[in-house]
């Protein structure tokens, strides 16, 4: 049966560490069937772990820890774990979940979007929520934000209004955020007008191009390239551009 976005409150962790010469994709995998392969020298897998919500997480983080192929990181989709910022209880489990994954010296990916089928709160308040309770419990391994703090494309302000605390978190203090890094997969789409494409320019000059990651979802080739061309329209200068698609995430070196 085919998984709609609103119907997959179980996904939740997935490890992302496939990457491609100029493009690191973010890979679906899981701990618990353990087929591993090797895609160009990395260690992938396919499947879904668990949701970070349930009690069995710290279980599943555990075993794939333990274990040589899948070590290396975790993702959390707080969209299809249907997550609430503003939920105590939520919060906490997601402090426990990156609290191992700096314990086992994992890195995070994480697609912070909330599930908007759910109308759960998303924006500044919630990316600040995120910076002040959850990410100081892992200051050890890197922290990847998925998608530039969104789902796809950068129409939706309150993706823009997330971004925006990370700018001003990163303003206040750099070295304390040492550890943020930005993916773009799927933001730059086609359907962003002239002055979104500005402002998703000027949030990512104001991140650091150090710290951003270009990416796709997408796996075949021709997705790549298409998305790579569409990132390109963004008014980001040659150099940029250039070091943007050369910059590599800690846990690929």
């Amino acid at each position: 049966m085919p998984l709609s976005r609103c119907a997959t409150p179980f996904v939740g962790l997935m490890l992302a560490v496939a990457a491609s010469s100029h493009a690191q994709t973010l890979t679906t995998m899981s701990c618990t069937d353990a087929r591993a392969q090797t895609v160009r020298g990395v260690q992938t897998t396919n499947g879904v772990i668990a949701n970070p919500l349930k009690d069995y997480a710290l279980e599943e983080i555990a075993r794939c820890a333990n274990d040589q192929n899948l070590r290396r990181g975790l993702k959390i989709h707080l969209g299809n774990a249907v997550a609430d910022f503003h939920n105590a209880d939520h919060v906490a489990r997601l402090r426990r979940v990156f609290a191992a994954a700096n314990a086992y010296r994992m890195a995070i990916v994480i697609h912070m979007r909330t599930s908007a089928c759910e109308k759960i709160p998303y924006g500044h308040a919630e990316a600040a929520i995120f910076l002040s309770n959850i990410v100081p419990v892992a200051p050890n391994v890197p922290i990847q934000i998925a998608h530039l703090a969104g789902a796809a494309g950068y129409n939706d302000p309150q993706v823009d209004a997330a971004v925006t605390a990370f700018v001003e978190a990163i303003e206040k203090d750099e070295t304390r955020q040492r550890q943020l890094w930005f993916d773009v997969s799927s933001v730059a789409l086609g359907n962003l007008t002239t002055q979104r494409k500005e402002l998703l320019a000027q949030r990512i000059r104001q991140l650091g191009i150090q710290r951003v990651l270009y990416g796709s979802d997408a796996p075949a080739l021709d997705s790549l390239r298409a998305d790579w061309t569409a990132f390109r329209q963004l008014p980001l200068t040659e150099r940029e551009f250039a070091t943007i698609s050369t910059n590599v995430a800690p846990y690929m070196r």
